[in-house]
Formats: C-alpha cells, sequence, structure tokens
C-alpha cells in the first residue's frame, strides 16, 4: 500500500479552515504591527501573543496554533530554546524565525532546532503573508542566500573530514528506503529548488512532483523541507557549499 503524500492542497469544493497564527516577540508594538498587518488578510487567524518563549510554550499548549512567529532575542526562555521545545512538543506547528539582523547567527540556530523559516522584521506585508502560507503548506521560507549561510554554518558542527560523513553511495538508515528518484529528488531539494523547479528539471507535473517529496518526508520522518536539506547535507547527498567545512 502506497503511503499518501503529506503536502496535496485541500480537494476543491472543500472549506478552507484558516490558518492559526500567534505572534511572539518581547517588544509589543512589533506584535502590534504584525497583528495589522494579518488581521487584515484573508485566510489567516491571529489567536494569541506571547512576550516570551516561556509563554510561547503555553500558548501553544492550550490553543492550537499553525504558525508562530517567533522573535530570536528575548529576555527569560529566548527563541532558539523556544523553538526547540515547541517543535519537539508540537510538531504540527510550524515556526518562523524573526531578526533584526541579516545572516543572524542566533535566528540559524533557530532554524536548526526546528524554524521552518527566516524573516527579519522589516520584512514587507505580502513577503509575511507569503512566508505563512508556504510553511503552512509545508515547505520552508528561506531564500537561496539564507539557505547557503544556514548551511555553511550548520557544516561547521559536521566531523571534520570526509570519513565523518557517508557517502551518497552507502548513504544509511533511512536514505536507503528512498527510490533513485526521491534521492534525485532531496538531492534537488538540497539545491533549494522550489516544486515547480523540480518539475522543469525532472520533466514531470507539479502535482507528481508533490506526491515525490510528500513520500521523501515521510519516509525520513522530516517535518518539511529545511529537516530534508539538513539531513541531505548530513548524509552526503550534497557537498557543503564550498565542498568542505569552513575554517572556525
Amino acid at each position: 500500500m502506497t503511503d499518501a503524500p503529506t503536502d496535496f492542497p485541500p480537494s476543491a469544493g472543500s472549506p478552507v479552515a484558516p490558518i492559526r497564527v500567534a505572534l511572539v516577540d518581547d517588544q509589543a508594538l512589533v506584535r502590534t504591527g504584525f497583528r495589522l498587518v494579518l488581521d487584515a488578510e484573508p485566510g489567516i487567524e491571529v489567536v494569541g501573543e506571547a512576550a516570551d518563549g516561556g509563554a510561547a510554550l503555553e500558548l501553544v499548549a492550550s490553543t492550537q496554533v499553525d504558525v508562530l512567529l517567533m522573535d530570536v532575542r528575548m529576555p527569560g526562555m529566548d527563541g532558539i530554546a523556544a523553538t526547540a521545545e515547541v517543535s519537539a512538543r508540537h510538531p504540527a506547528t510550524r515556526i518562523i524565525v524573526l531578526t533584526t539582523f541579516d545572516l543572524d547567527e542566533y535566528a540559524f540556530a533557530a532554524i536548526r532546532s526546528g524554524a521552518s523559516g527566516f524573516l527579519l522584521k522589516d520584512v514587507r506585508p505580502q513577503e509575511l503573508v507569503t512566508a505563512i502560507r508556504t510553511v503552512h503548506a509545508g515547505e520552508a521560507a528561506l531564500s537561496p542566500r539564507v539557505t547557503r549561510r544556514m548551511l555553511e554554518l550548520f557544516a561547521e558542527d559536521l566531523p571534520a573530514g570526509s570519513e565523518g560523513r557517508a557517502p551518497a553511495t552507502e548513504a544509511p538508515g533511512p536514505l536507503d528506503a528512498l527510490t533513485a528518484r526521491e534521492r534525485e529528488i532531496l538531492q534537488a531539494i538540497a539545491e533549494g529548488l522550489n516544486n515547480t523547479e523540480l518539475a522543469e528539471r525532472f520533466f514531470l507535473s507539479e502535482s507528481t512532483v508533490k506526491t515525490h517529496v510528500g513520500r521523501v518526508l515521510q519516509k525520513l520522518g522530516a517535518r518539511d523541507r529545511v529537516q530534508l536539506v539538513i539531513l541531505a547535507y548530513e548524509h552526503g547527498v550534497l557537498e557543503p557549499p564550498n565542498g568542505h567545512r569552513p575554517a572556525r
């Protein structure tokens, strides 16, 4: 029996529930600004706010949250710790980390802890809405530049030398369950291709691509594309940027 893919859109005619969003930031003015943008957007409902990571955990435990907008630098429990806890306890909740700084290493740590996206706080309203819809659909809201820098930082944690990483021809564990086509899809995802680009590369329909992506997610036990990218680098499906570990 073939497992159903995880990222199919609702069937035509089905009622679509609004995306339930919660805002986590220690600055009330920032939360208010995001709420004003999102309250005006059809199909999105702001269901709560929190001023720190601890309050965010309580909010997610008591309220269904589809997407959490998470500030990184907060007093008390910061966004990195909160992201790790929410990801572990509530894996269905997608997290977009927010930061004032482009290429913020704290934000990348939150991404490695389970976040599905990365946004600057001065993001344009439509980009914010698009990112929320993107991560809710099971994809990652990361630009190629951000993805590249994230993987450079991630590569610093890999063992030195090629002996520390499994070559693609000897991928252990879960990667053995992938078909040849699914392995190609995984490699292309790690390169940063979206579904449209995957369809063009492999001469497939987007619906077929979604089926393949859903199966890869399920077989690898990954929550979204961010985790797939990290798994691909861990298991040697694609070399880290520049083909080696960055110098410390």
